[in-house]
């Protein structure tokens, strides 16, 4: 989300306490960076991994592989057009491959228009499996950028991006290595990490005005934001931007069977809906186009700061709502029709 939304923390003059991570499975820096590539591909097949259930998909072991690799100080804070987003990028793309996540281009690089150094977006789709319905798409999207380097503090000028968003990228990553896997989805999925998301939106601009050129049917985008941390004191596990636009939250819940999307005062007040990728697809195409976020101005400290780092990530919390993501993501893509609708 955008730099104004750190003025506006400010404003508030909050204090925040740091989300605590499981030690038992924290990864150190040096094992991040010379990742274990087979780790990308567990688990399996439920039906290969015996009383593995969509619901136990995701664990804060292999979401902590990727997180620990993703906001890496080898990768430099992710600065789009730099060397090290290219190296999430490559990881990214190597995710995809080896689970059955095909380009929706000629490649999985959608290189951006509206930028003035090579800078892409990642693409990769899942195919529905209905012949009516597969024609139809859901786009699941989080930016991969992140600021790169800035102004020292303590010795330490790498703004790691973490949660700002590693987060939202390790959510995305983990539902396409399922929809990829399982293959359950009648509509088609593109799985999208956006570039330039700091700079302006522009990964999600260039994107969207593409997709709006080539007529895609585009049935609702889910944009995931700054997840990396649980939200404190909420009958909810993430707020939805734009809660009152759609009946996009009360789609989720059935789906959930809970109450996963809820409404955050402050995300209205500071019309997040307008700051984050979701919103080019809302203009292009008028169709719910909705972020999932957890950051609630409360329960973290250090919003485009250097302290942006894994070791104030939740695992657990992550893999929770990666899986409870899963039966959602099933319900909007099998559902025989559109239901969620702007009010």
């Amino acid at each position: 989300m955008k730099k104004s939304i750190l003025f506006l923390a400010g404003m508030l003059a909050l204090s925040c306490g740091s989300s605590k991570i499981d030690e038992s499975v924290t990864l150190q820096s040096e094992e991040a960076v010379q990742f274990d590539r087979n780790l990308m591909e567990v688990p399996k097949k439920a039906s290969d991994l015996e009383g593995i259930s969509p619901s136990q998909f995701a664990n804060a072991e292999q979401v902590g592989v990727m997180m620990n690799f993703l906001a890496s100080d080898d990768l430099q804070g992710r600065d789009t057009g730099s060397e090290g987003i290219d190296k999430a990028a490559t990881y990214i793309e190597d995710i995809f491959s080896k689970n059955n996540v095909k380009p929706y281009f000629d490649t999985y690089r959608d290189e951006l228009s509206n930028y003035d150094q090579p800078a892409f977006n990642v693409v990769g789709v899942v195919e529905g499996n209905d012949a009516s319905l597969k024609d139809e798409f859901i786009i699941v999207g989080a930016h991969y950028d992140h600021i790169g380097l800035i102004a020292e503090e303590n010795g330490d000028k790498i703004a790691n991006g973490a949660n700002d968003n590693a987060a939202g990228t390790t959510t995305v990553l983990e539902l396409a290595r399922y929809f990829g896997k399982e293959n359950t989805n009648k509509r088609s999925i593109l799985f999208v990490l956006f570039s330039a998301e700091e700079k302006g939106l522009l990964g999600s601009k260039h994107l969207a005005q593409k997709l709006k050129d080539q007529n895609l049917n585009l049935y609702t985008m889910i944009n995931y934001e700054m997840v990396g941390v649980p939200l404190v004191a909420k009958d909810y596990l993430a707020y939805l931007t734009g809660y009152e636009a759609s009946n996009m939250a009360e789609v989720i819940n059935s789906y959930a069977s809970e109450k996963f999307a809820g409404f955050l005062p402050k995300a209205k007040e500071f019309n997040l809906f307008k700051r984050s990728d979701n919103y080019p697809f809302h203009e292009a195409f008028n169709v719910p186009s909705q972020t999932l976020c957890t950051f609630d101005f409360t329960n973290f400290d250090h919003y485009h700061k250097v302290g942006d780092e894994v070791s104030e990530m939740d695992f657990g919390h992550m893999a929770n709502l990666i899986n409870k993501s899963i039966p959602v993501l099933e319900g909007i893509a099998n559902s025989s029709t559109k239901e969620i609708k702007y009010n």
